[in-house]
Formats: structure tokens, sequence, C-alpha cells
């Protein structure tokens, strides 16, 4: 059977177009999952006329850094105006788009397999460099231009299903957020006689501890009086056996993935790890926040049993109906949370002991329920979409991982 893998290097070729004119000021740069993002780079007073140019349909890609993330950062421009990258960043381009279409051989890139091979063919150097000669080397297989649009125009229509969903997981939760702002920031929320309560004369007292006015008969506690605070724990490395696929594993790295909810962790613990952390289970509507380092203060609600590691604090509450408030809450009171680990060390950090102590104003357990009533309606389409993303990611990845096969497969049929 004869192999249809080609050489990167013979249907790209390198685009060196500086900034001499100074026409762009808009600096990029590439993320490890393959997209453009704002560069954190400072360019006050930067010259940026030897930054190089990026137009729609271009490739640009950082070699430098590969042995050490073990990814090459590259990504492919859909941008109408053009944009800078560091000089330091290769841009490339198809030379014939009748061959290769740009969208496949980002596919490609987006490959794991593609960045394992990447990184088996980096430099000594202590970074883990891979040279250009090195990248215009590596192979992927080229079915015919047919082929490839079909391939792209599958790929698209999954990737488009998963940003429409994730759209509407953004609009489900901005209304959550607004409801909450509306009904307890604002302290609008209905009366009985179903007029909104401050607007309409609902009786204010001042509440010294907060220092501002709150609606009659609220009143100011703390976390611990929502529910039982747990602080996470990591099982041993020494027991293998305590990981599985039984029982979520959360850790900070998993929040990239959620959304409100904790659909899919990227660690289990098995039957008998949980056992020895039986203290530590936290069950369905516990709020969970991270109170160390730089990822400190982001909020989750458990969406089934789990356990978290011992950077962070969770709540397991009483009623039901102080999941959403408590989340929606936390979100709004995450830099005061901040503000409160960083006066504490060096190391920004809320032990159990000060984040249970942290006071907060609890409105009355009836409106709570009404709020609850709203808010699950919004967490079934939420959650709903949640696990339609999850499938479409298992699809998306299947599709990449297929395209190896895709050369030798054509060969075969000819």
């Amino acid at each position: 059977m004869r192999s249809n893998y080609k050489r990167i290097g013979d249907y790209i070729e390198q685009v060196k177009v500086k900034n001499k004119e100074g026409l762009y000021s808009k600096l990029l740069g590439i993320n490890i999952d393959k997209f453009f993002m704002p560069s954190v780079a400072n360019t006050v007073g930067v010259n940026l006329n030897n930054y190089k140019i990026v137009k729609k349909g271009q490739f640009a890609c950082n070699r430098m850094h590969v042995g050490r993330d073990y990814r090459i950062p590259i990504a492919i421009s859909d941008k109408e105006i053009p944009f800078l990258v560091s000089p330091a960043y290769d841009v490339f381009q198809i030379k014939k788009e009748d061959d290769l279409l740009p969208e496949y051989l980002m596919m490609w890139f987006r490959r794991k397999e593609y960045d394992r091979n990447a990184w088996f063919h980096t430099d000594a150097d202590v970074r883990g460099g891979l040279a250009w000669e090195a990248f215009c080397d590596l192979k992927l297989p080229i079915p015919s231009i047919e082929i490839q649009r079909e391939i792209v125009k599958e790929y698209n229509t999954v990737t488009n299903r998963i940003k429409l969903n994730e759209n509407l997981n953004q609009k489900l939760e901005e209304t959550a957020q607004a409801l909450y702002k509306y009904w307890f920031v604002d302290f609008e929320f209905p009366t009985e006689e179903g007029q909104s309560y401050k607007s309409s004369g609902g009786e204010m007292v001042y509440n010294e501890e907060l220092d501002k006015e709150i609606p009659a008969e609220w009143e100011v506690i703390t976390f611990s009086d929502f529910g039982e605070v747990v602080t996470g724990k990591t099982p041993s490395s020494n027991c293998p056996e305590d990981f599985g696929e039984e029982i979520s594993f959360v850790t900070p790295g998993d929040f990239k993935n959620f959304k409100k909810f904790t659909l899919g962790t990227e660690r289990y613990l098995s039957n008998e790890g949980a056992k020895k952390l039986k203290n530590k289970i936290l069950p369905k509507g516990s709020v969970i926040v991270t109170c160390i380092g730089s990822a400190m203060g982001k909020i989750v609600v458990a969406e089934n049993d789990c356990i978290t590691n011992q950077q962070m604090n969770s709540i397991k509450v009483k009623h039901s109906f102080y999941t959403d408030f408590l989340y929606h809450h936390l979100i709004e009171v995450a830099d005061e949370i901040k503000s409160i680990a960083l006066g504490s060390s060096t190391m920004p950090m809320i032990n159990k002991t000060d984040f249970e102590k942290i006071s907060t104003l609890k409105p009355k357990d009836n409106l709570l329920v009404k709020y609850e009533y709203f808010s699950k309606k919004i967490n079934e389409l939420t959650i709903n979409h949640s696990k339609e993303i999850q499938q479409l990611e298992s699809l998306k990845s299947l599709l990449l991982a297929k395209m190896a096969k895709l050369g030798e497969r054509e060969m075969v049929e000819e």
C-alpha cells in the first residue's frame, strides 16, 4: 500500500512582510490551544515597525518552546483586518490552495499526534526549539481537494455547533446574572403584591457591618451558616489504585473546561480512593471555590458527587435553594475575596477558617426558593448544552484522529 503522506514544506512558503509603514498596531500572540489572543507583551514605547504582518488565511507559529510546552503554538487568521505578531514568530501561507486547503492544514496542526511528532523533532536546547527545516520536513496525508473540502465541511459543522451551544450558555448565564443583580443587589425582588420591593417603598434598614441599607428581615451571616465548609485533598501519589473512573476529582486545571457545573474533569478517583476521602465528598449542588494562587476566586457547582484537591474550599449547602444564590453571590464578591487573600501572606490564599468567617447578606428563604425555581430552568438548559458540547468535542477529536488514514484510504481506493 502506497502512502499519500507529503512533506509540509513542499506546500507552504514563508511570508516576511514587516510593518515598516506603521499601518497596523494590533499585536496578537498565540496560545497553546492554537488560537490568536491579545498579546501580553508591554508595547509602550516599542517600535512596531519590525513586527510581522499577518493577513487572513495566513498562519503564524512560535517554534521556540515546543520542547518545554510539548505543543507548538500555531494558528490561522480568519480576521478581515491584518494584525501584527512578534518578529520571532514565523508567518507562512499555502503556495497553491488548489492542492492544499489552509483549513485542512490547520486541522492537522490541531491533532495531538502532530504536537507529539513536533516535540520529537525538537533540538537539544533547554527550551526545545523546533528548527524551520524540521518543521517543514514533517509530513501529513494530502487527499484530493474534493475530499479535503468534505473533511473541512464536516469539521466546521461540528465546531459551529459547539460555538452555538457556547453562545446559548453565555446568554443563559447573562440572564441568570441579571436576575440575581435585580433581586439581590438592586433589591427589586418581587413582593407578594407583584411589585418591585425597593422602588415600591419596601422597608430598608441600615446594616453597620455591611455599611449600607438592606431590606428589612434580611440578615448577615457567614459562609459556614449556609452549610459545612470542606477543604479538598489529593490522594497520595504512592497509591495509584486510588485513581480510577468512579468519582470526579476536581483540580484548578479543570476550570478551563467548566462553565457553571463540574462536567468533564480530567481525572477521576476509584471507589477505594473515594472511601479514603469520604469526609471530603461533595454532594450535588455544593459550591466550589478556588482559594489559592493566581487561579483563586473561580467558582463552580458540583453537578454530581465529587472531591476536590486541597486548593479549594467548598460549601456543602444545607438546602438546595442556597446553591444558585451562593454561586452568583461568590462571583459578585470574587474581588473582595481576592483582596482578603492578598493581605494574608506572600502567597494569595484563604484557608478554611478564614473562608468560613466571611460575612455575607442572606435574603429570606422564601425568596431564595423563588430564585431556585427560575434558576432550575436555566440550569437544565445549560447542562444539556454542556453535555452536547462534550459529545461534539469527542466527535471533533475523532475527526482529527481519522485524518491520519485519509491518504492511505484514498490510495487503496485508487
